[in-house]
């Protein structure tokens, strides 16, 4: 029952916060409830409270998430949906290339973000550049396509050790655990479609399970915005009135701007599901 006592201005202060704190719990998702109906949850214990009075609740809710442990960041945590994985791992490979192009191309850059699920913020930062060793000099061409240079990957890893290391960052960051859901996002299906199950496989490498399953975001932009960005990051940048990050075809840039995109599709309500097929 709610009880609710007349200020004496005309405005109206709550005696009983149970309805805010359920509103604060539904927020954070700390309530056991269906994650599905969560929204309709929301909405419905607000309906119930007089208009006004959910302004009033605001500071009960602030006092409800930091006991929570969100803290300040649920202010921006807030207007998102919930979406469906803890963790999405934004990619985007570098490789060596020509005009003509050269055959079997190598990834020279291997960057991945660790974006939280909940907040949309960078949490992690995995980069390497990697040796080529079938076509150990880079192209002037590749060169300033990337804005790589040849020092740049003299005497760096191997993809075989690099994979290694992916997979030791990747289990540092809780990734590997299996109640953990978290999906690689790539701008387009080349990188784990074409990329680098090619390479591995003319070095004879395995592939990781987790490399298997993607979302490529120029699809799910497409969903979102209802129109193909043609030319990727660039088009959905302008699409959604967004700054450029860095420069174009800079592998760590690329994931920061795929990363923007999300975060600004999430807020306008857009949750991501796996687009790729399974292998």
């Amino acid at each position: 029952m709610w009880r609710f006592l007349d200020g004496g201005d005309g405005g109206v202060g709550v005696s009983d916060a149970s309805g805010c704190s359920m509103i604060a719990l539904l927020h954070t998702g700390a309530a056991k409830f269906p994650q599905n109906l969560v929204p309709r949850a929301r909405q419905a214990v607000s309906s119930l409270l007089p208009a006004g009075v959910l302004k009033g609740c605001s500071s009960i809710i602030s006092r409800k998430l930091a006991s929570h442990g969100f803290g300040a960041s649920m202010a921006a945590m807030s207007s998102f949906p919930p979406q469906r994985y803890h963790y999405f791992l934004v990619l985007d490979f570098e490789a060596t290339c020509d005009k003509p192009q050269i055959h079997p191309q190598e990834i020279i850059e291997f960057p991945i973000l660790k974006l939280n699920g909940r907040t949309m913020e960078i949490e992690s930062t995995f980069h390497m550049y990697v040796q080529p060793v079938v076509h150990p000099q880079l192209t002037p061409f590749c060169t300033e396509l990337t804005g790589i240079i040849q020092g740049m990957v003299d005497g760096q890893p191997s993809l075989q050790q690099v994979l290694e290391r992916v997979d030791e960052w990747m289990a540092k960051e809780g990734l590997l655990d299996p109640s953990v859901k978290s999906i690689f996002v790539t701008c387009g299906d080349w990188d784990l479609k074409v990329m680098l199950p090619g390479q591995c496989q003319y070095l004879g490498l395995p592939v990781a399970d987790y490399f298997k399953q993607w979302i490529n975001l120029k699809k799910a932009y497409s969903f979102a915005m209802g129109s193909w960005p043609k030319n990727g990051l660039l088009d959905m940048n302008k699409g959604l009135n967004l700054q450029h990050i860095g420069r174009p075809h800079s592998g760590i840039d690329d994931c920061k701007n795929i990363a923007n995109i999300m975060k600004t599709l999430a807020h306008r309500g857009f949750i991501f599901k796996q687009t790729s097929k399974p292998f």
